[in-house]
């Protein structure tokens, strides 16, 4: 549009003719234009409106663009944080894990002999593992299998003779 508008305006101010006569003529695209001098002048308007919407229109897509890389760049910001974190607490914990003996020491005044070791999956808390109980607290339905000869009713598979 610009590109446009632009030679519009040489066109215009080239032709010497156009300024000193009531009619000017103009050939584009191998078409002959006859104005008057209102008619120029309203022409060059438009060709400015024109200019002024290319214009708008790059500057609308470069604002957008310098918005989607910073948004871009403050996403790759954050994610190279979260990762510097992480690391940190991933060094932290192996230090810690480093400086624990490997088999914890047993003090007899704090500690208690039990006997029995918690269950394996015990939700609601009651000492037995919920794999082993009669009612656990999702009991297991057991749907029976469907066989190959039933059909859709909704879809009207299979007779269709039925209306």
């Amino acid at each position: 549009m610009i590109v446009l508008a632009g030679a519009t305006v040489i066109a215009v101010s080239w032709d010497e003719t156009a300024a000193s006569t009531t009619t000017a003529t103009f050939t584009m695209f191998d078409r002959t234009y006859q104005l008057t001098q209102l008619e120029l002048f309203f022409a060059g308007v438009a060709t400015g409106a024109v200019f002024l919407l290319g214009l708008g229109i790059i500057f609308a897509g470069m604002k957008r663009s310098a918005a989607r890389r910073r948004k871009l760049r403050a996403a790759r910001a954050e994610e190279h944080d979260r990762v510097t974190r992480l690391e940190e607490e991933k060094r932290e914990l192996e230090r810690k894990l480093d400086e624990t003996p490997a088999t914890p020491a047993t003090t007899a005044s704090t500690t208690t002999t039990t006997t029995s070791t918690a269950p394996a999956v015990d939700r609601d808390r009651d000492g037995v593992d919920d794999r082993l109980e009669d009612t656990a607290p999702h009991p297991r339905v057991d749907v029976p299998r469907q066989t190959a000869d039933d059909q859709l009713v909704a879809g009207r598979h299979g007779n269709t003779d039925r209306h």
